[in-house]
């Protein structure tokens, strides 16, 4: 059931794929017909739409004014059907989700797992971004929901679920640092740093540390892969720095410790989940959240506890 004009629709696809051929090659129309809707709805509006570019379609001022409408339509679309569909229960519905690399190990699919059992109809697609690429893809309807770690502060997004999660020290057992308790900072500088770099929002939350001993760190790499952190630090090549969040396994089978840091100057890391800010939640995608919380409840701590 579509809800909404095939030209809305069309609109998107070429403001998703930046080209009208592959907005028809996804739609599996001609690309004459998707052509001659944008030009019908240029027309109608007085103002074109997209700069044509010899690299492909951008949007322009106004274009980026009708993106926001038609985001918000199609949105409402998806939740009415959604709702239709939960007179007779959450039978079918889905959900694109963007996650950092960190809950791709362990709490996703446990997510994951309650979804398929509760309701086996929703379809879950998943991404793994980094925070900036995930806040884009939900203001722009790329994606519904962002599971991410202290994203900044932007009037698009709406926090909906959260734990809060300590960072620590990550190591292997038989670190001289892995009995020690509590563990400072400082207390590393002797050993190689394995660090992440400014994509992540870990980099942020330990910056002041990082400028309080700049010059005192022998840093053995910087890097925006957390599966690359704890596998250099299970070689035992040096020591990371995370949340135990994506280190379940590890932690499990001990071939990896997590000292939680005791610096006053490093704040908590807080996991949630974003939602484009005024949304109304279709019904999968408020199940999915409320699983998401479930999940986040077991594993951390509310913020401000």
């Amino acid at each position: 059931m579509r809800l909404h004009a095939k030209t809305l629709h069309y609109f998107d696809s070429i403001r998703r794929c930046g080209s009208i051929r592959e907005a028809a090659r996804q739609l599996h129309v001609a690309s004459s017909a998707v052509n001659r809707q944008l030009l019908e709805l240029e027309d109608q509006l007085g103002t074109p739409l997209f700069d044509r570019l010899p690299g492909g379609l951008r949007l322009t001022a106004a274009g980026e004014i009708v993106a926001r409408h038609v985001i918000s339509v199609l949105q409402d679309a998806r939740r009415v059907e959604g709702e239709l569909e939960a007179l007779r229960g959450i039978r079918r519905g889905e959900v694109t989700v963007a996650a950092v690399e960190g809950v791709t190990s362990d709490l996703l699919p446990a997510v994951l797992l309650q979804m398929h059992q509760r309701y086996p109809g929703v379809r879950v697609e998943t991404r793994s971004m980094g925070s900036v690429a995930m806040t884009a893809a939900v203001a722009r309807g790329e994606a519904d929901v962002a599971l991410g770690y202290s994203l900044p502060p932007d009037p698009q997004l709406q926090c909906l679920a959260s734990g809060r999660f300590g960072i620590g020290a990550v190591l292997r057992p038989d670190h001289p640092l892995a009995g020690s308790a509590p563990l400072a900072f400082k207390d590393c500088l002797p050993y190689p740093l394995i660090l992440a770099d400014p994509e992540l929002s870990l980099h942020s939350l330990m910056a002041p540390l990082f400028q309080r001993y700049q010059g005192q760190m022998e840093v053995l790499t910087t890097t925006n892969s957390i599966e690359l952190m704890k596998r250099l630090a299970e070689r035992g090549l040096g020591i990371a720095f995370q949340t135990c969040i994506g280190l379940e396994r590890e932690l499990a089978e001990g071939r990896l410790c997590h000292r939680l840091l005791s610096d006053r100057q490093l704040a908590s890391s807080d996991l949630g989940a974003y939602v484009r800010t005024g949304r109304s939640l279709p019904p999968a995608l408020d199940a999915f959240i409320r699983t998401v919380g479930e999940e986040l409840g077991k594993r951390g701590n509310p913020p401000g506890a």
